[in-house]
């Protein structure tokens, strides 16, 4: 019986003797634990690759960029009013409390009215005396008028008087030639002529007395007038102060804190309240480097921090003419060597759209976060 073969034993048989069979190559095989650790590398690294990208993204920066123009140096304003009072004196009313709605016209404080209600009768009965003043020069001027037709008339008299004297003068020296009249009747009627010419010179005299008489009753009934006037005006004035004792609220609004109390003297221009009406708007003090593309009537959204970041939409309205350092008290000096560039904020005004749910509890002071969409063209 024959004994099986293998490749082997067929390799060893066919080489010669002292010689060593050739040895098969062995295939090489990469261990499975490196290929895991490439590919956990490779992960890591796109991981992270996409996290700067998000990042990079998030804030906008370069590869990245946005029409969308975002700040967070931006505050809720208002048309605050500080309530004051135009007059000094004793408080008498508060019919009003802290945070209180009010309506335009509503009574605020009351100041105790005494002192500025006799004014008031003192300047009418001021008032009444000039108006009497005006009435009796009214009356003066209709005697001066009647004392003026008085004096013409004795004028006339004295005149006709004259031309008698006159025309029994000139017959009486027309007689006494021919011895008709004596000379003693000629020198009476001579006197008598005389005495009727300085009697129409009394009488001219007389007549423009009355005249004069006349003007300066119209003269002083032109100052009475003004000084009727001035009594009118001080009745006004008296009336003003009056109504000033009662402080009204200007507008619709609601009132902060009160800070007078019944009884309490407050002098002219104290602070007593403030009133906040319902108009409000939106600053966003933008870095200058934002306002390339900002234009009034773009849309604009902002989030309230206080109403848990809760979105509106406004839109804009006016952008400042200059920056804000421009309007601060202390200007800064860049001329001393030692200049640090900061970019510089322009305060741009938003209004809030109307009609927008939870609008009413927007606060002026409120902080918010603005984002302009600088794409829109308006």
């Amino acid at each position: 019986m024959s004994e099986p073969t293998t490749t082997t034993t067929n390799a060893i048989a066919s080489t010669p003797e002292g010689t060593a069979p050739p040895s098969t190559p062995t295939p090489v095989t990469e261990p499975r634990s490196l290929r895991v650790r490439i590919i956990s590398s490779l992960g890591f690294a796109a991981i992270a690759i996409v996290g700067v990208a998000i990042v990079l993204y998030a804030w906008q920066l370069p590869p990245f960029g946005s029409a969308v123009e975002t700040t967070e140096n931006a505050l809720v304003r208002g048309q605050v009013t500080i309530i004051g009072p135009q007059l000094s004196g004793y408080v008498f009313e508060v019919p009003v409390q802290d945070f209180q709605f009010v309506k335009a016209g509503d009574l605020l404080v009351r100041l105790d009215d005494r002192i500025y209600q006799q004014r008031l009768d003192q300047s009418l009965a001021q008032l009444a005396v000039q108006k009497a003043a005006l009435a009796n020069v009214v009356q003066q001027r209709n005697s001066a008028e009647a004392t003026i037709k008085l004096r013409q008339a004795a004028l006339a008299d004295s005149q006709a008087q004259a031309q008698k004297s006159a025309a029994d003068l000139r017959r009486n020296q027309a007689l006494v030639s021919d011895g008709s009249v004596s000379q003693r009747e000629l020198d009476v009627t001579r006197a008598a002529n005389a005495q009727t010419i300085a009697a129409v010179a009394q009488a001219q005299a007389s007549l423009e007395i009355a005249r004069q008489d006349l003007q300066t009753v119209i003269v002083n009934r032109g100052s009475l007038e003004a000084a009727v006037a001035s009594a009118e005006a001080a009745v006004q004035l008296a009336r003003i102060d009056l109504s000033n004792t009662r402080i009204l609220a200007p507008r619709d609004g609601q009132l902060g804190q009160i800070g007078v109390r019944l009884g309490a003297y407050v002098n002219s221009g104290a602070q007593l309240m403030a009133l906040v009406p319902n108009q409000l708007w939106i600053i966003a003090n933008m870095k200058e480097t934002q306002m390339d593309s900002v234009r009034i009537g773009q849309p604009a959204s902002f989030t309230v921090d206080a109403l848990n970041h809760r979105k509106f939409t406004g839109r804009v309205q006016r952008i400042s003419p200059a920056t804000g350092s421009e309007f601060s008290l202390l200007q800064a000096d860049n001329a001393t060597g030692n200049f640090v560039k900061i970019a510089q904020r322009v305060p741009v005004r938003i209004t809030v759209d109307p009609d927008q749910a939870e609008s009413q509890r927007l606060r002026p002071g409120m902080s918010v976060v603005v984002s302009i969409d600088t794409s829109v063209t308006p």
